[in-house]
């Protein structure tokens, strides 16, 4: 039996099974629509996170290509019809109806997703997925949705972070070991690249995903043979066209030495040693005194590879005490998100519209905190650009509805922010990904490489004072000024009170 850690392969596209990768309540207010009569009304459903990871001022969209694949490969098979009829309820019985399975599994999605491309920036509070379709499929999807775009957007962005800090140098994802298990150390493999990463290590992610893939040996090599010397000789005759010697496993200074005598032996035959890496100490001093010893011996194109518990922070203390560094290695605290371990986005029910209407309905989750207020109506983002190319700011609007001519923008959650944004040529980000079930996503958007590139270009379009690691300047996104009282006036519809403007 295939579980979600070996991809099913079809027509050379890797594939998880996706039919049960859902909460069980799901699957209850699935039954419930079913009873009640809801088959035929439609919901929309949007997708966004409220505040940026990371103490950041933005985040890198990621993950839509397997939102893609879970469109396609969504069905519940015969044997998830089995498992979900002994399911018995709390209370006694069966949890389930005999004739809701059997329209469970006839099931075929109907739904249109819209998205923004892997790779873009995204800020919160405003939408990334828009979900439409009879509202008990885009229930079904909820879950599985929220687990391919919130995960591989926080590593993305991570791994913008990490490569912002690296200022050019190359960074190599290196988390495999320590990541959440075999899918999810494929989708941070992947989410890596997309969010600057040059490669991973991981080998499986390389293959599915098609991109590079890096590494040479550890210390368990040298350990293997009676002296570092014969050890980095040994792996030198084995591959002198991809030689980076771990200088660390004994002691840093003797393994420069021992590097640098190999390094001049492949010189006199014709190679070049590609690099030395450090796996421990104070890798801002070794590194001074590595390069100051690899310069004295001639090594000058000997690069140096830094590794061991690395993040944005470490990598940049680093480079301001002067290291030069070819590459960075860095694992953990990327694969896994260390210091923040979960997005936050959320799927909410924005719009409805019953069987034989014309009109959507907004739909609104009220709360006491203003922050926590949802977005009513059927929504897009509209992203508007300085005359220099970079994006000044974003915004929000129901696309059924007319848009202030001011193209004036409020804060979600503060009246007296407010900013006008007429003039400026525009675009928005919502674009087809499923249409009537079936995924639409052109093959450059599913690609990890392309999505890097994409990236690249986005974060060369935001203001550096936005892209600060500490405390950066806030990117204005608000909801488009009409939208912004209608949403107050429903706010205070469903709390019976009047308002007025």
């Amino acid at each position: 039996m295939k579980t979600l850690d070996e991809p099913t392969v079809e027509n050379g596209t890797p594939r998880l099974a996706y039919g049960l990768l859902t909460d069980l309540y799901q699957l209850t207010m699935a039954q419930g629509y079913w009873e009640n009569g809801k088959l035929g009304e439609q919901a929309c459903f949007t997708v966004f996170f409220r505040d940026a990871p990371f103490k950041g001022g933005f985040a890198i969209a990621c993950g839509m290509s397997q939102l893609a694949e879970m469109i396609d490969g969504f069905e519940f098979t015969e044997s998830d019809i089995e498992y979900l009829a002994g399911l018995n309820a709390p209370g006694g019985g069966k949890l389930f109806k005999a004739k809701f399975l059997e329209y469970l599994q006839a099931l075929k999605l109907s739904v249109d997703i819209d998205a923004v491309r892997e790779g873009e920036v995204i800020f919160p509070m405003e939408p990334i997925v828009r979900v439409m379709g009879p509202i008990l499929e885009c229930q079904l999807l909820e879950t599985a949705l929220l687990n391919c775009v919130n995960f591989q957007t926080l590593i993305a962005t991570k791994a913008s972070r990490v490569a912002q800090a690296a200022e050019g140098d190359t960074v190599m994802e290196f988390g495999l070991r320590r990541a959440q298990g075999a899918g999810g150390s494929l989708w941070a493999s992947r989410a890596a690249v997309v969010g600057g990463c040059a490669s991973t290590s991981n080998v499986l992610a390389g293959k599915l995903y098609d991109i590079p893939v890096s590494g040479t040996h550890s210390h368990s090599w040298v350990m293997s043979f009676d002296s570092e010397l014969e050890a980095f000789r040994a792996y030198a005759k084995c591959f002198p066209t991809n030689c980076v010697l771990l200088v660390d496993t004994y002691n840093v200074k003797k393994g420069i030495e021992n590097a640098i005598t190999v390094g001049l032996e492949m010189r006199e035959r014709g190679e070049k040693l590609a690099g030395i890496r450090i796996d421990s100490g104070d890798l801002a001093w070794l590194s001074r005194y590595a390069r100051e010893r690899l310069d004295a011996a001639g090594l000058t194109d000997c690069g140096i590879v830094l590794s061991n518990d690395l993040d944005e922070y470490t990598i940049e203390s680093i480079r301001e005490q002067g290291a030069n560094v070819m590459s960075w290695g860095v694992g953990t605290k990327l694969a896994t998100a260390y210091d923040q371990p979960a997005l936050g986005g959320v799927y909410k029910l924005s719009a409805t519209k019953s069987q034989g209407d014309s009109k959507w309905k907004a739909r609104l989750k009220v709360s006491e905190m203003s922050s926590k207020l949802t977005l009513p109506g059927v929504l897009d983002v509209r992203r508007f650009f300085f005359e220099d190319g970079r994006i000044a700011g974003d915004m929000v609007f129901d696309v059924n509805e007319p848009v202030n001519a001011e193209d004036k923008i409020i804060d979600p959650s503060d009246l007296l922010r407010q900013k006008s944004l007429a003039g400026l040529a525009s675009e928005t980000l919502l674009r087809p990904l499923s249409r009537d079930g079936k995924s639409v996503l052109a093959a450059e958007d599913r690609c990890a490489m392309a999505a890097q590139a994409r990236a690249k270009e986005a974060l060369g379009k935001l203001d550096e004072s936005q892209k600060r690691l500490l405390n950066p300047h806030t990117y204005p996104v608000g909801l488009e000024e009409d939208m912004w009282h209608r949403r107050a006036a429903l706010v205070a519809e469903l709390r019976g009170q009047k308002i007025g403007w």
